[in-house]
């Protein structure tokens, strides 16, 4: 009993950190529009919402239950080509971001993404009480069909964040996602920045599809690891301080069809060689997170990350992602303006489709430092809106190898928040995301505050007035 009110306490700590759109948001009341009171409340909310951001696909609306209401959280929204020419997708669902009921949900679309079949929970709890947490899944498909969903599996032990400790485990289906086999555990090597402890798993997230970048065209793909706070401890109380670097894994046997546990995964960008940026104010600690890929013209990869700086920071690869540069502050052009982007997701994406290297890109900022309104750049939960497109064309000999446009408005919403009955909700649209390019169609597939699961067309017609700088 002990052992159990222990948890729960350093769970609530931890949560009072690390969900920032409910703890920066002010207490329930008449004055305190976001506190979504009851179910009825925010069913009330979702017909003005909807469509609010212009979506051209509707991929997961929460069904908003009494009885149920484990669906109103969802992220790391994945979609990506099945074996058999479907839409499928897997995403990390919950009531809440990081409450005990965090699973992992997939769908499929026969119809190019008109339509969706219900989710099904292939990972994890449904409800409280059901198991432990799980977060994070991304999918590999090996070139004779079997489907492997990678994610971090919680243990019921606390490292640094709840839901980011996890051991790495893996599920496979042969059959197109209608079955799936038993989780595996994938044994992972240990790094300087996990705690000393062997027994403690992890905290790794890999955040977007591996892509086939890779050597040979094995799958890869940037991560996330947070240090462990027994390694170093946060120098501030505000979560975005805690120590956070980028690395890179490349699957070597996907497609040997091996059984998940026998997944071989390449590490690169590993132990002293991690990608960091220093947090402000405390350079002894780095904040260089959440890395997206792509493939220059030239076959280098290129790999833009949040930071805490203001800006995404960058990387370049000549070797196939085995080794990379020092990263730099993301700029405009040589010599030009940094592109203005808090600490949040900045994905990146090639027009031609996610392994073409077509020299087209797309990124997507907020368009300004972390000052929004009134909130600053720890106010995370309120400042990750608007969203911009920025279009990146590669520049052969350049310094930077991407040039980028004007910052252009995407979307955004109305102010309106969206979430778990009896807390704040969400108003950041913070981009879980991923991209899909069929029949010539760009698509980027967002979590909408982190609640409705959404599709928007990247079409010629928008692109045609971004004018990237020549000189």
């Amino acid at each position: 009993m002990k052992i159990k009110l222990a948890w729960i306490t350093v769970l609530l700590i931890v949560l009072g950190l690390v969900t920032c759109s409910i703890s920066n948001a002010a207490p329930p009341g008449k004055n305190n529009p976001n506190f979504i009171t009851t179910p009825a409340d925010l069913k009330a909310r979702i017909p003005s919402q909807l469509h609010i951001t212009k979506p051209d696909y509707i991929v997961f609306v929460p069904e908003v239950t009494d009885t149920g209401v484990n669906d109103t959280g969802n992220e790391h929204f994945l979609v990506f080509d099945g074996p058999d020419g479907s839409l499928m997708a897997v995403w990390t669902q919950s009531s809440a971001e990081s409450q005990p009921d965090q699973h992992i949900a997939y769908s499929c679309s026969t119809d190019e993404g008109k339509s969706w079949k219900k989710p099904r929970i292939i990972a994890g709890p449904k409800k409280p009480g059901d198991g432990h947490m799980a977060s994070w899944a991304y999918p590999l498909v090996s070139k004779s069909g079997r489907i492997y969903v990678l994610y971090s599996q919680h243990i019921g032990r606390v490292d640094n964040f709840p839901h980011h400790t996890g051991w790495l485990h893996g599920i496979c289906s042969d059959d197109n996602g209608v079955t799936w086999s038993a989780p595996q555990n994938i044994p992972l090597p240990r790094s300087i920045h996990d705690n000393p402890d062997t027994t403690m798993p992890p905290n790794i997230l890999c955040w977007q599809k591996p892509l086939r970048l890779g050597k040979d065209g094995t799958y890869f793909a940037g991560i996330t690891r947070w240090t462990s706070f027994a390694v170093t401890k946060n120098p501030t109380k505000s979560w975005m301080s805690a120590d956070a670097r980028v690395e890179f894994m490349r699957f070597e046997n996907v497609d040997a069809n091996p059984e998940p546990k026998d997944i071989k995964i390449s590490w690169f960008a590993f132990n002293e060689n991690a990608l960091s940026v220093p947090y402000p104010g405390h350079p002894e600690v780095s904040a260089c997170q959440e890395p997206t890929v792509v493939k220059l013209p030239d076959g280098r990869l290129f790999c833009v990350m949040r930071t805490a700086s203001g800006s995404p920071f960058w990387s370049v690869s000549t070797d196939i992602g085995e080794t990379w540069t020092q990263p730099r502050r993301l700029l405009r052009k040589d010599g030009g303006e940094p592109l203005l982007h808090p600490l949040s997701p900045c994905p990146m994406y090639d027009v031609g489709g996610n392994t073409a290297g077509s020299g087209n890109y797309t990124l997507f900022i907020h368009n300004h430092d972390g000052h929004y309104k009134n909130y600053g750049p720890t106010d995370s939960g309120f400042h990750r809106r608007p969203i911009h497109l920025v279009r990146g064309t590669f520049k052969a000999g350049a310094n930077q190898p991407v040039w980028f446009d004007e910052p252009k408005f995407f979307f955004d919403h109305d102010g309106v928040s969206l979430g778990k009955p009896g807390t704040n909700g969400r108003l950041d649209l913070a981009l879980y995301s991923s991209f899909t390019v069929r029949n010539g169609v760009p698509v980027l597939w967002y979590p909408e505050r982190k609640f409705f699961l959404l599709g928007k067309k990247i079409t010629p017609e928008f692109l045609a007035d971004l004018k990237v700088p020549s000189e």
